[in-house]
């Protein structure tokens, strides 16, 4: 019998900033999806009203485009199995409740917050399992009726088997749950919200997702939702079919604790706010958990697609290594074709992010420059700094760069120079010869010499390549700053 066609969702909550764990889920989705020929349906848990935003939907929306999550099935896209937003389907949630209920496969708990602390700490005293002990299972109609004159309002609860439930992780192998460590949950509140405990499980079933690929810190609600899926094939909900799972590892920070939400590092605002390409930073992630091969950790999205296999994810933590990530970056910026680098940079040479009015920018220089600023870039970002001299009237002086070009003899050194560039032609092996000549002149070799130059006309001591730099900068703005260093010099 051949197997159904592979169905994934990615359902993220729209609560505050997509972060990078978020993202890693997301693309293992999306790739498996991808490399099976597959559906990969992204859906929206938005059934917390204090919590949800319209504006952590939108960060989700604009998150995914960037990255170039296509999905096939979603908002804006629409699908067989409309809405994708959970917040638009609870009557659905409440059909399917009502349905449990009357199956036996739930029923209504009238045990009070109170109530279920104390019988928490009394289990935990007596070294047992703390979890939800049974108490409303059998509820007779006249205790039903003392706890409603009491104004008692019962959640709905369901009933787990009482036997173990085993499954095979696509990751980690067979694991196996025993009753007294997967107590009844709950899955409606007291005011009738449905749970997410409820509501991914139905949505999965309606939409007949094939595979489960989440966090490992999802783990424990696993045994729970295949007795739910269960449940509701003997209900009629959904095609009967209980999905496969697969839990991904953890993302670990600093100190070996998991990367949480809080971590700076853990913002994917913060990386397209640097300038990260989404191939390079979706390389990296891709590479928590998994590797294309022992040798390669630089490849496409494309070759990642072609040999992703959920079964050759490891089951061990993962740690964050921003170096590691920002330097695979640098790799895929080197890969660029020139005119597409050039496209990606321009952004952060216009306003808000660059220091000159917007008529300072001049397109031809900058793709001149371009190619020469390729090989030394780690984010997009950095681009701003290493070419501002080309735009601002007046370099940027600062005064630590400026104490350290400028030592004894440099004002003498700058006006030989100046005298040799002003006489060179306006190349960029002409002018180093000149600079070279200046500098044997005055007893000094070509980085002693060029240092005081690079700082009068860049304002930096590092950069990109001098004479390329002053080549394209022209003869008259070089020769005008050298004139402004050497005015300071002798101010």
């Amino acid at each position: 019998m051949a197997s159904a066609p592979v169905r994934v969702r990615f359902c993220p909550s729209p609560t505050g900033n997509p972060h990078v764990g978020l993202v890693r889920t997301a693309l293992f989705n999306w790739a498996f999806a991808r490399h099976h020929g597959g559906t990969f349906v992204f859906r929206i848990e938005d059934t917390d009203a204090a919590r949800d935003s319209e504006e952590s939907y939108e960060q989700l929306l604009q998150a995914m485009r960037w990255l170039g999550f296509d999905w096939n099935e979603g908002p804006e896209v629409g699908g067989p199995h409309a809405p994708y937003r959970q917040s638009q389907r609870m009557d659905l949630y409440k059909d399917v409740a009502a349905k449990l209920l009357d199956a036996g496969h739930a029923y209504h708990c009238y045990c009070t917050t109170e109530e279920l602390d104390a019988r928490r700490e009394a289990a935990r005293a007596a070294g047992k399992p703390s979890g939800y002990d049974g108490t409303c299972r059998e509820v007779t109609e006249e205790q039903k009726a003392q706890y409603e004159r009491e104004g008692r309002e019962p959640i709905v609860r369901f009933r787990m088997p009482d036997e173990p439930i085993t499954f095979t992780d696509l990751v980690r192998g067979e694991l196996t749950f025993t009753p007294e460590n997967v107590p009844d949950f709950g899955i409606v509140r007291a005011n009738g919200a449905p749970l997410y405990t409820l509501v991914n499980p139905v949505d999965d079933a309606l939409m007949e997702i094939t595979h489960v690929l989440r966090g490992e810190d999802l783990l424990s609600s696993t045994p729970r939702q295949i007795a739910l899926y269960r449940a509701l094939a003997q209900i009629g909900v959904g095609n009967g079919a209980t999905p496969s799972f697969g839990h991904l590892p953890y993302v670990m920070g600093e100190g070996n604790k998991k990367l949480s939400k809080r971590d700076p590092q853990a913002s994917l605002n913060l990386y397209r706010e640097r300038g990260f390409l989404p191939e390079g930073l979706l390389n990296y992630l891709s590479l928590l958990g998994w590797s294309l091969s022992a040798d390669q950790d630089i490849f496409t999205m494309d070759e990642m697609v072609a040999a992703f296999d959920i079964k050759d994810v490891n089951a061990n933590p993962a740690r964050f290594d921003l170096k590691k990530c920002e330097a695979i970056n640098a790799d895929h910026i080197r890969r660029l074709d020139p005119k597409a680098f050039a496209d990606a940079c321009e952004p952060w040479l216009k306003a808000p992010h660059a220091p000159w009015a917007p008529e300072k920018f001049d397109r031809a220089a900058w793709e001149a420059i371009a190619p020469h600023a390729q090989t030394r870039l780690t984010v997009l970002s950095d681009i701003t700094a290493n070419v501002d001299f080309l735009f601002l009237d007046e370099p940027a002086w600062d005064e630590t760069s400026w104490q350290k070009a400028m030592k004894e003899g440099s004002d003498a050194l700058l006006r030989t120079a100046r005298t040799a560039l002003a006489e060179a032609e306006w190349n960029a092996d002409a002018l180093k010869a000149a600079v070279v000549a200046a500098g044997e002149e005055h007893g000094l070799k070509l980085g002693k010499a060029q240092a005081p130059v690079r700082v009068a006309v860049t304002g930096r001591t590092v950069g990109l390549p001098l004479f390329e730099s002053l080549e394209i900068l022209g003869r008259e703005r070089t020769l005008a700053r050298v004139d402004a260093a050497l005015a300071k010099l002798a101010g």
